[in-house]
């Protein structure tokens, strides 16, 4: 024992000296790099979470991201009069940090994270499944980032090797042509597409994460957003066909707008967002939820919603929406369900309505008999000084939650970015496009129509492919769609921005009068309505997208300004690329 005892202490005092001699590197579990992360499937995996959650942030989804596109449409224009103000008017400086900076920050936080996800999923050794899962949503979420990018900013760098962040020479990349960085989107999400199990999986597959399903709808979307209408069609009849998963239309139109009937077997994609508290009360806007106890929800409501309940009321849907909505009844004479669902607005009608099986009229389900509606004597302003009508989407007055706007990132009503409904409407498109007027356009369209309970269309009514264009363009999408993000991206890929006839049919969509007493107009409006304005009336060419922000410009040498920058015409490569505008018809 003496003996041992020696041995010990001997030992202790080489341990002892060694020590004084060196440092002991102590790693700490909770301030990982990525030199010492990533390395194993499982964090990986938690790698792919931290992905899903740069698509919540406030330049992302949570709110400037989703509403900028809203506000460029012309069924949305800005209430306030001071947020969005200069991107509803499409003529924005590049010097405003909200608007030109915060979904580009946001989303190369997505491409930064998936870049890192790509790099690593190849060198882990793990099954098939496993690399494929995890592999496949970074490069959806990847392709997803881009697709916003570069229909935000047009041409924006394309940095897709994590490796160039360990240099500065490739870390400041310049841009990149939309061209290529349509590309690069097609790619990311065709190998999405055929990695990833559908929601027919179930369990987190299809309860938010991204599937074949999201990969296919988004590739659809990015394939049409040049024309390639062809492929484009492939792709959406294989959706319809269930290759990519089970689909169909909700039987309640609400059931895409309300929570308790998220994730369901009409969405192809959608945000998952939690109300105030569920998942944290740190409202954390930029530069990035990080902290533990950050809020899950969104601020699109705050945006959204009528100033007399407490929102901001920033947006307002427009009075040529509304009247788009009046202008056509269900077959038994009530109003489309889609109204009461997308504009805050008080109808006499809604009070008698009941027991309609076929659409979401208020009173005939339980959930609809609302605080809110109760309250509804009138129209609400959308903003108390200047009017507009309340938009109803992503808010909650048409829900049972609570009865008043608590404002911030507290909303936890999923944003559905993609639905079925999407995807019959863009195959009647491309139908229309490849072929003209056929019957399997209009069974399309049909489909989404008798949701609501409209008259079918009728072939013979459309003797042209501009005429079915016409009613897909600025009947049937504004209507099902009318004010959710993607409106803007639209007019961008049919060049309504190029052709004098379209632009002038904007400016007469997005008219508005600004009101003096707090009341609603809800008139149809035209150039001759006293105080009219239009947003389009402001409209620099080039301004269709957003400028890049003048201080990224500054920090990047290699970067250079976009054509909102540079006041350039996108016309002359719109045309040059083969695409044509369709004429305004009847």
């Amino acid at each position: 024992m003496k003996r041992l005892h020696i041995i010990l202490t001997t030992l202790a005092l080489i341990v002892g000296t060694s020590a004084c001699e060196d440092r002991l590197e102590v790693q700490n579990p909770n301030s990982q790099t990525t030199f010492d992360f990533g390395d194993t499937e499982a964090e990986l995996r938690e790698a792919v979470i931290a992905t899903y959650n740069r698509i919540r942030l406030d330049g992302s989804f949570a709110r400037v991201g989703y509403t900028l596109d809203a506000v460029r449409g012309d069924e949305v224009w800005n209430a306030s009069q001071i947020w969005y103000l200069e991107y509803d008017n499409l003529n924005s400086p590049g010097t405003i940090e909200h608007g030109d900076h915060f979904p580009w920050l946001a989303f190369y936080h997505v491409v930064n994270r998936a870049n890192f996800i790509i790099s690593k999923a190849d060198q882990i050794e793990m099954s098939e499944e496993s690399h494929n899962e995890i592999a496949g949503q970074a490069r959806f979420l990847r392709g997803l980032a881009y697709y916003y990018l570069a229909t935000y900013y047009k041409s924006v760098p394309l940095i897709t090797d994590y490796e160039a962040y360990a240099d500065l020479g490739t870390l400041y990349a310049g841009n990149n042509t939309q061209d290529e960085v349509f590309d690069q989107i097609e790619t990311d999400l065709e190998l999405a597409m055929n990695m990833l199990p559908s929601r027919d999986r179930g369990g987190e597959w299809a309860q938010g994460r991204a599937t074949s399903g999201a990969a296919a709808g988004y590739l659809a979307r990015a394939l049409m957003f040049r024309h390639k209408f062809v492929d484009a069609n492939t792709i959406l009849k294989d959706i319809i066909a269930g290759k990519y998963g089970t689909y169909a239309l909700t039987a309640d139109y609400g059931d895409n707008f309300r929570e308790g009937t998220e994730n369901n077997i009409e969405s192809l994609f959608e945000v998952q967002f939690m109300d105030f508290g569920t998942g944290g009360t740190d409202q954390e806007w930029q530069p990035a939820n990080i902290t533990r106890d950050a809020t899950q929800g969104h601020a699109v409501e705050s945006n959204y919603a009528s100033q007399q309940f407490g929102a901001w009321g920033d947006l307002a849907g427009s009075p040529w929406l509304y009247n788009l909505f009046k202008k056509e009844n269900s077959v038994d004479g009530r109003l489309d369900p889609r109204l009461f669902w997308t504009l805050v607005t008080y109808e006499d009608e809604y009070a008698s309505y009941a027991g309609q099986n076929t659409a979401a009229y208020p009173n005939g389900d339980p959930r609809d008999n609302v605080v809110f509606q109760d309250r509804i004597t009138q129209t609400p302003p959308a903003n108390s000084a200047n009017g507009g009508i309340s938009i109803a989407k992503w808010t909650n007055a048409r829900t049972n939650l609570y009865d008043a706007v608590s404002v911030g990132l507290r909303c936890g009503i999923n944003l559905r970015l993609m639905r079925y409904s999407d995807v019959l409407l863009r195959a009647a498109e491309c139908e229309n496009e490849i072929n003209g007027p056929n019957q399997l356009a209009i069974d399309y369209i049909n489909q989404v129509r008798r949701r609501v309970a409209l008259p079918d269309l009728r072939l013979a009514d459309f003797p042209t492919a501009d005429h079915l264009f016409e009613q897909i363009a600025n009947v049937e999408r504004p209507k099902e769609f009318g004010c959710e993000n993607g409106r803007g991206i639209d007019l961008l890929r049919w060049g309504f921005f190029y052709d004098a006839s379209r632009l002038n049919q904007l400016t007469e969509h997005a008219y508005f009068t600004l009101s003096t007493d707090g009341t609603v107009n809800t008139a149809e409006l035209t150039a001759s309505t006293p105080n009219v304005r239009s947003s389009y009336q402001f409209y620099s060419p080039g301004h269709e997208y957003l400028p890049i922000w003048q201080n990224n410009l500054n920090a990047n040498p290699n970067l250079t300004g976009n054509s909102a920058n540079l006041n350039e015409d996108n016309a002359p490569g719109f045309f040059a690329s083969g695409y044509k505008v369709r004429p305004v018809v009847d």
